[in-house]
């Protein structure tokens, strides 16, 4: 399964509406992914990886539209927006008592969950650990503080110049992470997969596994 929910919210915020009223998607959207996978059950699936939200108070397009003088509103550690954060996490732990009823219900099927925000938050927790020098700001903007405009992303003219070295930041364009942050998170979700009850060991050929390795080696995180 793709990251679902991203972009809904997104545009929700964008048109403006408050965090309230974003809050009453979140059991939709939660139940658009489970109808999904029950549906994709009845064809016959039996093996998915369903990724939960990032923590979109780290994105510069977030940072950008919430932009404010309020320090009690930004993680002091990471400079995230705390609430921003929250909704994310409210996303997560709905979704993932959702799969489990999933399981129960179904439990020949093998559901994984790919915890892409505890990943992606201990990156920001400790980005010189992992090569990072800019967490917040994007790569690739026409400037701001967060070099993100809401107008004017990447790609738009006049379009700045991209930052010299993409795999020292995060963030290539504000919505979306550097190559050098994915490959953290696929290694990352790789090697829990390999140690779940869910193993690949159990669910791939011993040959597709063994290619796998080679392209994601054993993660630091």
């Amino acid at each position: 399964m793709g990251e679902i929910g991203g972009n809904d919210y997104s545009h929700a915020f964008k048109q403006g509406k408050s965090i309230e009223d974003v809050r009453n998607f979140v059991l939709p959207i939660v139940d658009s992914i489970t109808s999904s996978i029950n549906e994709l059950i009845e064809l016959g699936a039996v093996t998915f990886l369903v990724p939960g939200n990032f923590p979109v108070g780290c994105f510069a397009s977030y940072l950008t539209l919430f932009q404010g003088s309020d320090k009690d509103q930004y993680d002091p550690l990471t400079g995230c927006l705390t609430w921003l954060n929250q909704f994310s996490q409210n996303h997560n732990q709905l979704l993932r008592k959702e799969l489990e009823k999933i399981r129960n219900l179904h439990p020949d099927t093998n559901i994984v969950y790919a915890d892409y925000y505890s990943t992606t938050l201990r990156i920001y927790n400790s980005p010189n650990k992992f090569g990072f020098k800019e967490t917040l700001k994007a790569c690739c903007g026409t400037g701001g503080l967060y070099n993100y405009n809401l107008s004017r992303a990447c790609g738009y003219p006049p379009l700045r110049r991209c930052c010299n070295d993409p795999s020292s930041y995060m963030s290539w364009d504000g919505i979306h992470y550097t190559e050098a942050v994915n490959r953290l998170i696929a290694n990352v979700v790789f090697e829990e997969l390999m140690n779940s009850i869910h193993s690949l060991n159990n669910l791939c050929p011993a040959s597709t596994i063994n290619k796998l390795r080679m392209i994601y080696p054993k993660s630091e995180m």
